[in-house]
């Protein structure tokens, strides 16, 4: 494996340039800032993937029981939370990272697996955080379109990896922002055949809003011992956006050589309102279903007005507007729906967050207006 990443004082100074030149934050890429203009009063937001929700109930009450205890920094304690959460997928503690939100997790493999010889091999477009981030540090970056059917093209990633003797291939599955997938099978084989020097990083950050059968988690890679890393987050089907709580589980190689990057230690409220969520078995299926329908909803509604999208899998789905989006979401917020950015080179396509069943009402609504106009 790659020995030649950043110290803890590396990282902090090329995070702390980084963040400073507005190229790889979170804030920078996602938040409703890069809304831009005048927003009005009740605008609703549907820019950022967040699950409207919010917390479960059980999250909620364990919040409310750990800010007695928010005092303290609650070290002694990581270790159980890591074993915890590894032991709800089957895995060990030593197969488990922490990190604020998933987001974390993906940074630590872009500093373990990349470098000045070691690329960051990704399918484009996808989550822009790694590769801003892999740029940022002086690393390269080589990006591989995704597939007629979006699907991540394993087959050009993996000979990208070879030309290069290794790297870090990055698959968001499903994808962000198109909310596409990428089969089993062609995961499975990208495991099963990485070249050396390579690992795979599979963000599975929306897993849980699809039921189709060719999406399954690449856990088992992780359990097989193979050169994969998986991120998941609370952010997403848990509500939990604002708490920032995610983890990466991997083999004890890949988590040795991911953890100096962490800052090693996460919210405590939010924590226990992760581990009280996971231990509600009602939670997803519940969420699931509701977020099926919503979204099911709003395809038989497109298709209805004549407007086709790429099939989702995830809690947001890109419409083809038949224009450049640049043009047409500003025109959505002056009329109180932000919808997401841009994302290149899918110039016509704009990316929706599922909301509620009112919020989705009036997207339908203003964007009927915008399309008219």
């Amino acid at each position: 494996m790659n020995t030649d990443y950043l110290s803890r004082r590396g990282f902090a100074r090329a995070a702390g340039l980084a963040a400073m030149s507005g190229l790889w934050t979170e804030c920078a890429l996602a938040q409703r800032a890069l809304v831009g203009g005048k927003v009005p009063p009740g605008t609703i937001w549907l820019n950022a993937n967040e699950n409207p929700a919010g917390p479960g109930e059980a999250a909620i009450a364990a919040m409310k029981e750990a800010m007695a205890t928010a005092g303290r920094y609650h070290y002694q304690e990581w270790g159980n939370h890591s074993a915890t959460i590894g032991r709800s997928f089957g895995l060990e503690r030593e197969n488990v990272i922490l990190g604020s939100g998933s987001s974390e997790v993906l940074c630590a493999a872009v500093h373990a697996f990349t470098s000045a010889t070691r690329p960051l091999i990704y399918s484009e477009p996808t989550y822009e955080l790694p590769i801003a981030l892999a740029r940022a540090l002086g690393h390269k970056a080589i990006p591989v379109p995704l597939t007629a059917s979006y699907a991540a093209d394993v087959k050009r990633m993996r000979q990208e990896a070879v030309n290069a003797g290794g790297g870090l291939i990055f698959i968001c599955n499903p994808n962000n922002p198109t909310s596409s997938i990428t089969p089993k099978a062609d995961i499975d084989w990208l495991a099963n055949s990485l070249p050396p020097n390579a690992v795979a990083l599979i963000d599975e950050a929306y897993i849980h809003f699809s039921t189709s059968p060719q999406l399954v988690s690449a856990l088992d890679h992780v359990k097989a011992g193979r050169n994969v890393v998986v991120s998941r987050t609370f952010s997403k089907i848990y509500g939990m956006a604002g708490l920032r709580v995610g983890f990466g589980c991997a083999k004890p190689e890949l988590i040795q050589a991911m953890a100096p990057f962490p800052a090693g230690v996460i919210s405590w409220v939010g924590i226990r309102a992760a581990l009280a969520a996971l231990e509600d078995p009602r939670m997803v299926p519940e969420r699931q279903a509701r977020y099926i329908r919503i979204r099911a909803d709003l395809c038989k509604w497109l298709e209805g007005q004549g407007f086709s999208y790429l099939e989702p899998h995830a809690n947001f789905m890109m419409i083809d507007t038949r224009r450049n989006v640049r043009t047409v979401i500003p025109a959505m917020v002056e009329r109180g729906v932000a919808p997401g950015r841009a994302f290149p080179p899918l110039d016509n396509m704009l990316r929706v967050t599922i909301g509620t069943e009112t919020e989705m009402e009036k997207f339908k609504r203003v964007f009927l207006e915008v399309m008219k106009a």
